[in-house]
């Protein structure tokens, strides 16, 4: 085995992440990358005292799916209708919560009165890149600095959500940063296709081969410990230890699609964000607290009418079934469902589509203590600024990490040493909480 690296090197953790993969395929066969690494440090994270702990709907959400409409979702032509010169190709559509939804979302408007629609949500970047960053982590891009997403913030506060599973999971979106400045072990797990669920999580050699192989790695772990820090070599050895627990863990069924029955796969589509979906509820369902699902194509800036009623169907129909499936099994109260997107849309049509708008736009909440059937906040009449209750992307992430029972007032400090607060010392909105 010639795996030349240096102790510099070792210090690096992506290089340690590099030189630990590659030893567990020369080694084993595994291909299964190294997100469960440390998960017996992250068990042992202390939980802070949160002060935030006696407010309403602290801790209510057990488990988090974060669904991503990237490219910028109109807000008018979904869950903010307008009338006159900005209305759209949209009609609007009453539903039994009170408020209106435009006529792409039939089905959702059938849950309504399950969900919280904010329609007053503001922020100031409107590139593709940096907003939909902004929305992923509650901060701005700033330098080299990688912030952690919320379902990283959890494993640091909460620790591992489960002993087999990872404790958070992306679908439909192939990087895998997320941990910011938190070990690599709290990135999430990419799922890129649901249909395929977790890939080369099997040894390509049989049990007793593995079993050789694990002893002589054993009996060489002296020579390897005395060229690496202690850190480096716990973390060699924990990869293997929980690979291996993954491996032979009944677990791994929580990401074979194949089980749930026909029906419940009909219900939700065929389309990539359809089973995406249904996905994440088995993920969640099986002790994996954070699910970040993916659903592109929405920067509509022509045939938008074209363009909604293709992707506004898809997210309609999965959505409410998300929304029902989660509340038959009696799972809602306890899960917090939230659908995003990096911006709004502009309300001046520019032929038949529109531009980038983050000035205002909206999101969705559903479960997890949340309040429902609300229309939370206002845009004005034309749907171009907040006219009440305008809530940041950090108020979000603050309301979601409250939502979760993290301490959102809680500072930390960075390696470097730099304070850091969820939602970048955002403010949580207590009038979304029942």
């Amino acid at each position: 085995m010639n795996l030349p690296i240096s102790a510099n090197q070792l210090r690096d953790p992506l290089a340690r992440r590099a030189f630990i993969e590659r030893c567990a395929k020369i080694s084993f066969g595994l291909t299964v990358l190294p997100f469960f690494t440390r998960l017996a440090e992250a068990a042992e994270a202390p939980s802070a005292k949160a002060p935030n702990a006696s407010l309403p709907g602290f801790g209510k959400a057990k488990r988090v799916i974060f669904i991503e409409l990237a490219g910028g979702m109109s807000h008018i032509d979904t869950f903010d209708p307008k009338t006159g010169g900005t209305k759209g190709p949209a009609a609007p559509i009453s539903t039994k919560a009170g408020f209106q939804l435009t006529d792409f979302l039939p089905e959702t408007a059938k849950v309504a009165d399950k969900i919280a629609v904010i329609r007053s949500m503001t922020a100031k970047v409107g590139v593709h890149a940096s907003a939909a960053y902004l929305m992923r982590t509650g901060f701005e891009q700033r330098g080299v600095i990688q912030h952690p997403t919320l379902g990283a913030w959890a494993q640091h506060f909460l620790g591992a959500s489960s002993k087999t599973l990872p404790s958070s999971v992306c679908v439909g979106r192939s990087s895998n940063h997320g941990n910011g400045w938190f070990p690599a072990s709290f990135s999430p797990l990419p799922i890129l296709s649901p249909n395929d669920g977790l890939q080369n999580a099997k040894s390509f050699s049989d049990a007793d081969t593995q079993a050789k192989r694990a002893d002589l790695l054993a009996a060489l772990d002296g020579s390897f410990g005395a060229k690496a820090e202690d850190e480096n070599v716990k973390a060699y050895n924990e990869f293997y230890d929980s690979t291996f627990q993954l491996m032979k863990s009944t677990d791994l069924k929580a990401f074979d699609l194949s089980a749930e029955p026909a029906a419940t796969r009909a219900r939700y589509g065929n389309s990539k964000f359809g089973q995406g979906c249904l996905l994440a509820r088995r993920l969640v369902e099986n002790g994996v607290r954070f699910v970040e699902v993916s659903f592109g194509g929405w920067d509509m800036h022509a045939n938008l009418e074209e363009r909604m009623k293709e992707l506004g169907t898809d997210f309609d129909r999965v959505f409410a079934a998300l929304i029902q499936d989660l509340d038959s099994k009696g799972m809602l109260d306890s899960t917090l469902v939230a659908v995003t997107t990096e911006f709004g849309r502009k309300p001046e049509l520019s032929g038949n589509g529109r531009g980038h708008h983050p000035l205002v736009f909206s999101t969705v909440l559903a479960g997890g203590g949340i309040k429902q059937g609300i229309a939370y906040g206002s845009s004005d009449a034309k749907g171009y600024a907040p006219e009440e209750n305008p809530v940041t992307v950090g108020s979000l992430h603050a309301t979601i990490a409250h939502a979760a029972g993290l301490p959102v007032e809680t500072e930390i400090l960075t390696p470097s040493g730099r304070p850091f607060m969820i939602g970048n010392k955002a403010k949580m909105v207590p009038g979304l909480f029942a």
